[in-house]
């Protein structure tokens, strides 16, 4: 009888032991894709190094802001379609939206993303912003697997941004497309 109970002890602290361990292992709640109405994480990105970081709540508060989100650097979709598109209509945007700022990010590297910028010319158009570690893509559930970039990337999207709120949404529907992300959607806000 003793010896059953030494076992039946024994099973039950296993038990608990493994459901200790689940329970810490694994998280219930998920992040929910961003909406309209939400406001912008408090997440650090970086501009032209590790050295520059900038928080994209403060960077939005107290004015109006597009940002928009590509998959890679360098890419050809992203570099002759989504960022040449809000390049060309970066003035346009600004004066038509009163926009201050227009932001493009990227889960790369800061010096990626700032050499990416350089040879498009971005400068007063467009800030660059890295997304090194995923935090704002993963937080705002704007996160894609794309194993023949590197794995975690961003979705495409773009968003009109007033004093930290999201006003407009606009996420491609599979993640990869050029549709309802591009500048000319947001000059039709």
């Amino acid at each position: 009888m003793k010896r059953n109970q030494m076992f039946l002890n024994r099973l039950l602290f296993r038990n608990w032991s493994l459901k200790e361990i689940t329970r810490r292992q694994f998280q219930t709640k998920f992040p929910a894709l961003a909406k309209v109405g939400d406001r912008l994480p408090s997440v650090v990105l970086f501009e032209d190094s590790p050295d520059n970081a900038v928080n994209i709540q403060e960077l939005t508060s107290n004015k109006m802001v597009i940002i928009f989100g590509v998959s890679g650097a360098f890419t050809p979709c992203c570099s002759k379609v989504h960022l040449a598109g809000f390049l060309v209509s970066a003035n346009q945007l600004k004066n038509l939206l009163h926009i201050r700022e227009i932001i493009c990010i990227s889960v790369n590297d800061p010096f990626v993303m700032s050499a990416w910028g350089a040879k498009h010319n971005t400068v007063r158009r467009v800030r660059m912003l890295a997304d090194s570690r995923g935090d704002f893509t993963k937080t705002m559930d704007l996160a894609i697997h794309l194993p023949g970039l590197g794995g975690l990337r961003s979705k495409r999207f773009s968003m009109l941004v007033g004093d930290t709120k999201i006003l407009e949404l606009n996420v491609e529907p599979d993640g990869t497309g050029l549709s309802c992300s591009l500048a000319q959607n947001m000059l039709e806000i």
